[in-house]
């Protein structure tokens, strides 16, 4: 058995019985109120954070200790972006407050395994595919170490690897400073909807629980460092906001901070046949991002449909635009490199969608450019209604440029360009990039006749010989 008792309001005491080990086993802990607070919580969804400095690392080694002592035959695992930050970080820490009598940590695993049959695993997903690696895995409960590194798409994949047959609670437990690729989809799950330390509960019954901490909770950290409270002070106004203050609203780096789904997003609604239709895409075996825009006589673009498949040969590729396409079609733009031979064949993959029924444009690449005309297309504007509204629109339907626009980085060495790292977050905002520099004639609105009757051209020519 395991028991936890409180001698101060920062401190816990844990007490495994003999039956587990040879001897009673106590483990003196150290906690702030919030890492109580993340610790104690029932929610199916939890995020600790905010501020840098707060205990957040800890709080998570400490909980997840205490789940597998408490539920017995558990499965934990813990991710961060890439197995290096792991190893520097949360596999120390654990290898120094875990009792060596009650589990061993294997490094050929990289997994904690308890006397009481319980696991920890650590693991990584760098790349939005490394999600299928754990395709066939369950857990009871899944820990997100700086939860903006990832992805939406990872994080809703692995929701679905919290199942099995115990009664044990099935959650995930996140901790994360602001910034980084999923800032903007965190907030929004987290920050936007959710008032702090207060229980949501979503329209599938499910519960979170956002819990904020600073550097200022932490006073373990204050008193051991007493200079880190001045550095953070010390940072540019930006940074200093986002881990001093833990200010969501601050997002150093994103790159498209002008998206806004609220003025970009829409419904799908039926266009007019005279809207001038374009398609453009970015093509490679890792991903066919394609997508079909259609642009009204005021040069506005509507991206209507959307392809975003990875794995197909160009004909395959081809095939599937030919599918989804039943309208006529103005042009295609793709990149310059589609151009390039290969010297095998004599054929570059522009020669091979003609082939295969699809007829190719070249669009112009120019990176920073591209990227100035994509924010241009996104900047809000007053329509002729008053409303804010911006010249791009994007239907609900294309998940995946909705999903990448927003996530993208600057390039830290230059500013003025999108970071080419995470790749999978490229293909589709690269596509719409393609578009936005490339395409330049509007639809022609048609000229409405002036239908009369035979009534009306008699009265002309009685007036007219008058």
């Amino acid at each position: 058995m395991v028991s936890i008792s409180h001698r101060q309001e920062t401190k816990r005491i844990v007490k495994i019985d003999k039956y587990l080990t040879k001897q009673v086993v106590k483990i003196d802990l150290q906690i702030t109120k919030k890492q109580d607070l993340f610790i104690k919580s029932s929610a199916d969804e939890t995020l600790f954070g905010g501020a840098a400095g707060g205990g957040k690392s800890y709080g998570q080694i400490v909980d997840s200790l205490l789940f597998a002592l408490r539920y017995p035959k558990s499965k934990q695992l813990v991710l961060r972006r890439t197995f290096p930050e792991l190893k520097r970080s949360l596999i120390l820490t654990s290898q120094e407050l875990f009792p060596k009598d009650i589990g061993q940590y294997k490094e050929t695993t990289k997994k904690w395994q308890f006397i009481n049959g319980s696991t920890i695993e650590f693991g990584y997903c760098e790349s939005e595919s490394d999600v299928t690696q754990y395709q066939s895995a369950e857990y009871d409960c899944i820990r997100f170490d700086e939860l903006t590194h990832f992805t939406e798409y990872q994080y809703i994949y692995m929701l679905s690897r919290l199942r099995g047959a115990n009664n044990h609670p099935k959650q995930v437990k996140s901790s994360t400073n602001p910034g980084g690729v999923g800032h903007a989809w965190v907030k929004k799950r987290f920050i936007d909807t959710i008032a702090p330390e207060s229980l949501y509960t979503d329209e599938t019954g499910r519960t979170r629980l956002f819990i904020p901490s600073k550097v200022q909770d932490n006073r373990f950290l204050m008193d051991s460092d007493p200079d880190y409270l001045k550095r953070l002070e010390s940072l540019p106004e930006a940074e200093k906001k986002a881990l001093l203050l833990g200010d969501w609203n601050i997002f150093e780096g994103q790159y498209f901070d002008e998206f806004d789904k609220s003025i970009h997003v829409v419904k799908p609604f039926s266009l007019p046949d005279y809207w001038r239709r374009y398609r453009v895409l970015d093509y490679g075996l890792d991903m066919l991002a394609c997508y079909w825009v259609a642009v009204d006589e005021q040069s506005r673009p509507y991206v209507y449909k959307e392809l975003y498949q990875s794995d197909l040969i160009i004909s395959e590729a081809a095939k599937k635009i030919l599918e989804m396409t039943d309208e006529d079609i103005f042009c295609t733009f793709a990149p310059p490199d589609l151009w390039n031979r290969r010297q095998d064949t004599g054929k570059s993959a522009r020669d091979i969608f003609a082939e295969n029924g699809v007829l190719l444009v070249i669009a112009k690449n120019d990176r920073v450019t591209g990227w100035f005309a994509v924010k241009e297309h996104l900047k809000p504007c007053i329509d002729e209604f008053g409303t804010v509204s911006s010249k791009l629109k994007i239907f609900d339907t294309c998940v995946n440029l909705i999903r990448c626009l927003p996530a993208l980085l600057r390039d830290k060495k230059n500013p003025s360009d999108v970071a080419k790292e995470p790749h999978e977050l490229t293909h589709a905002p690269d596509a719409l990039r393609y578009f936005c520099m490339s395409y330049t004639l509007p639809a022609e609105k048609p000229i409405e006749e002036d239908y009369r009757t035979y009534e009306d051209e008699t009265q002309d020519f009685i007036t007219y010989g008058m």
